[in-house]
């Protein structure tokens, strides 16, 4: 079964352009490395909440636009060993590629698929 990797940030709506610049690069590099896909999806529809949200939880600031992403791998095992690899390429190393969004805020995880249909 597949295995996903899933993020949300905030990110400056100024930045857009940029961000979407840093994705396209940077899923070049997940892909060589053993990622199946990777989607960014920039906020269009995301109300903030009372109790919780995704504008909450990466502490969204007027100026600024969530985005919400995920890396579909084949497996765990081929997760693990790409994303060792991706976090050591050059390509994707601060001053090569550096974030356009304050990656503190950034919320990630790994997760096993359960269901697809």
């Amino acid at each position: 079964m597949t295995y996903v990797d899933g993020f949300v940030a905030a990110v400056p709506t100024a930045n857009r352009e940029q961000y979407i610049k840093h994705a396209s690069d940077a899923a070049a590099v997940f892909k060589e490395h053993g990622a199946l896909q990777m989607v960014e999806c920039w906020g269009d529809d995301v109300p903030d909440g009372k109790v919780t949200s995704f504008p909450m939880a990466v502490k969204c600031q007027p100026d600024e636009t969530v985005i919400f992403s995920w890396i579909t791998w084949p497996s765990r095992d081929v997760r693990d060993r790409g994303m060792a690899k991706v976090m050591e390429d050059p390509r994707l190393q601060p001053d090569a590629n550096p974030m356009p969004f304050d990656g503190k805020r950034l919320i990630y995880g790994g997760f096993e698929v359960v269901v697809d249909e």
